[in-house]
């Protein structure tokens, strides 16, 4: 199978999941199968109460959005495909947001490798229907997506996303195997005071997107000192109804009360408290922040710390940075903890 063979096929996965968002794209499209992945959503959503119909919906148009033809041809552009001896490559996948491990799953398939998915049981209705879509689109596939429950074996090389618990175990486990092995990382947003009402309104969905989940939601935020929250507090009272969502709720109550009881300050809206707290990782419906001096000793700070911090969210701070609002909409060249998947998985 050609690699324009194999980008073709996910240029109509892509068609078949926009067909679940509110601007479906033109295609010739089986109403069974249609049907068959709303059962597959419906129990995606019953089996995970953070999986709801918004972000269940918000993670189908993300990747009905990337998989277009122009964006495939771009990413893959950058490298070559050719003489590519096929291995089996393992896929330790998280369950913390809808879809999370789909792009290890995309990067392995059109490198030309076969690959075995270890879902997490939080996340395992979606992407073995998505898989027989593509088995039937594109025959090529068959007999090189496979999905297992048991312990990983025969496989040549492994890409794992966990806590830095189970970080620690895989490390251990799969020492003698080529491995991209990702731990706990948490991105920020650097404020200057300067920032619009729309900047900081866009700051709101980094942060309260998928409820916080994704590593890629903002959990702590640098501040100027002296720093004045007012405006920040009135941008972000468009998501206030999230306090309505029951899991959401009592996440808010437990922590509230957890802080209060220990005689933490913190300031609070009814809906998100924000702590001043030097951690990077903030429990769901909290928010860290930190005071900071200057850019430059900031920036200095920063470093030292990268390998904890998966993205920045700011304006004008740093030449990577994402832009306000945009974090949960990576592009496909975007990797997780700027690990560059394809060209690993060529290499081997």
């Amino acid at each position: 199978m050609e690699l324009q063979q194999r980008v073709n096929a996910f240029v109509k996965l892509g068609n078949f999941l926009s067909q679940f968002t509110p601007s479906p794209k033109e295609a010739d499209i089986d109403k069974s199968l249609i049907d068959g992945f709303k059962h597959q959503l419906k129990l995606a959503e019953e089996s995970n109460g953070w999986f709801t119909k918004k972000n269940l919906a918000f993670a189908l148009q993300s990747w009905a959005d990337n998989l277009s033809e122009k964006n495939l041809t771009i990413w893959t552009s950058n490298y070559s495909f050719t003489n590519i001896d096929t291995k089996n490559i393992a896929i330790i996948m998280a369950g913390n947001i809808p879809l999370v491990g789909f792009h290890d799953f995309l990067s392995v398939l059109l490198s030309g490798h076969k690959v075995l998915v270890k879902q997490s049981s939080n996340d395992k209705h979606l992407l073995p229907f998505l898989s027989k879509y593509l088995e039937f689109v594109e025959p090529g596939f068959k007999g090189k997506i496979k999905f297992t429950e048991e312990k990983l074996t025969d496989f040549d090389a492994v890409i794992a996303t966990g806590s830095n618990n189970t970080a620690r175990y895989f490390e251990y486990y799969f020492k003698d195997k080529p491995a991209i092995i990702r731990k706990n990382r948490n991105s920020i947003a650097v404020l200057t005071g300067d920032e619009s009402q729309e900047d900081l309104e866009a700051l709101s969905d980094d942060i309260f997107r998928y409820y916080g989940l994704g590593c890629r939601n903002v959990s702590k935020l640098y501040v100027p000192n002296g720093y004045n929250f007012d405006e920040f507090f009135k941008a972000i009272f468009k998501w206030k109804d999230i306090i309505n969502e029951t899991k959401y709720a009592n996440n808010y109550d437990y922590n509230k009360a957890v802080y209060l009881m220990s005689e933490f300050d913190m300031l609070e809206n009814g809906f998100l408290m924000i702590k001043e707290d030097k951690s990077f990782g903030s429990p769901i419906a909290t928010l860290f922040y930190e005071y900071y001096n200057s850019v430059e000793e900031l920036q200095t700070l920063l470093k030292t710390q990268e390998d904890n911090i998966q993205c920045v969210v700011a304006n004008g701070f740093l030449a990577d940075e994402i832009l306000f609002g945009a974090s949960q909409n990576p592009q496909l060249w975007n990797y997780a903890d700027n690990v560059d998947t394809v060209d690993f998985l060529l290499k081997l």
